[in-house]
C-alpha cells in the first residue's frame, strides 16, 4: 500500500453504554494526521451499519453474524437491576433472581440480554426502549435489568442499581466487515484496544516500498565507495611493501663500514 492509498480518516461506530474515549485518545497520539470519526448507532443498527460500509469498525455487543463480520471480544459487562432509591433491595450489595420473583420486571424491545426465562412478572406492555423503561422504573411501575454501563448512561438521582450475578451478561466486542485482508487502519485500532505498544510491528500501516531504481542507485553508491576505499588501501600497501626499511638499511650500511681499526 502506498502513502496515497492509506485513508485519511477512520470511522468508528459505537453503541450506547460503550465508551471509546481512552482508545480515541491513543489513536490521536499515534496517528495525528488520520482523523477518527465517531458514529453512534443503536445495538440493533450497528451490525448492519458495518456490513453496509457505514463505518470501518465498531464497538458493539455480541453476538454478530460471523459470516459477515469479524469480531474480537473485549470485555463482559455485569448485569444490574435498576430500582428506586427507596426500594428494599438497596439494603443488599447484590440481588438474586429469586428476590425479583414478586417484582414487575420490565422487558424493553431493545433489551440486550439473552433471557431463557425472564424473572418476576411481565408488564402489561413492553416499553419500546431502555430509556422508556427507565422512566417507568422512576414512576414505580417495575424494575429493569440491564448491563451496568446502560444503568450509568441513564442515571437519575432518584434511581440506583445493584448487581445481579445470576443474570445473563452482555459482551462488548470490536467488530469490522469480514475480508480476506484486514485493512491497515483496522489493524491499527486492533492494536490500540489490545494494548500493543507504539513500536509493535503488528497493526502498523504498511511502509510504502522504495522504487527499484532508488535501490539500484544506492547499491551502485555503496559499490563505488567500497572500490575507492579498497584501491587507496591497496596502493598504500604496495608502496609500503616495495620500500626498504630506512632505519634497518642505514644500520646495516653503517655496520658494514665499521670494524676494528687496522693496525698501523
Amino acid at each position: 500500500m502506498t502513502g496515497s492509498d492509506i485513508p485519511s480518516s477512520f470511522r468508528l461506530a459505537y453503541v450506547p453504554g460503550v465508551t471509546p474515549t481512552k482508545w480515541v485518545r491513543v489513536w490521536h497520539e499515534r496517528l495525528p494526521h488520520t482523523s477518527l470519526e465517531l458514529v453512534q448507532a443503536t445495538a440493533a443498527e450497528a451490525p448492519e451499519l458495518l456490513a453496509d460500509g457505514g463505518a470501518d469498525a465498531g464497538l458493539l455487543r455480541l453476538p454478530v453474524d460471523r459470516d459477515v463480520l469479524s469480531a474480537i471480544p473485549l470485555y463482559t459487562e455485569t448485569t444490574v437491576v435498576v430500582i428506586p432509591k427507596d426500594h428494599v433491595a438497596t439494603a443488599a450489595e447484590e440481588v438474586s433472581l429469586a428476590e425479583l420473583s414478586d417484582e414487575i420486571v420490565l422487558h424493553p424491545l431493545d433489551d440486550l440480554l439473552a433471557w431463557e426465562t425472564l424473572p418476576g412478572h411481565p408488564a402489561v406492555e413492553r416499553p419500546a426502549t431502555t430509556a422508556d423503561a427507565i422512566e417507568l422504573v422512576a414512576a414505580g411501575v417495575g424494575v429493569l435489568l440491564v448491563p451496568q454501563s446502560l444503568a450509568r448512561l441513564h442515571h437519575r438521582k432518584d434511581l440506583t442499581y445493584r448487581p445481579v450475578p445470576e443474570a445473563p451478561e452482555s459482551r462488548v466486542a470490536l467488530s469490522w466487515p469480514d475480508a480476506e485482508v484486514t485493512p491497515d487502519l483496522v489493524e491499527e485500532f486492533i492494536g490500540i484496544v489490545r494494548g500493543r505498544t507504539v513500536n509493535s510491528t503488528r497493526g502498523r500501516a504498511a511502509t510504502p516500498p522504495r522504487p527499484a531504481k532508488d535501490k539500484a542507485r544506492d547499491k551502485a553508491k555503496r559499490a563505488g565507495a567500497g572500490g575507492a576505499g579498497g584501491g587507496s588501501g591497496g596502493a598504500r600497501n604496495r608502496s609500503a611493501a616495495g620500500r626498504k626499511p630506512q632505519s634497518g638499511g642505514r644500520t646495516g650500511g653503517q655496520g658494514g663500514k665499521r670494524g676494528k681499526p687496522r693496525g698501523r
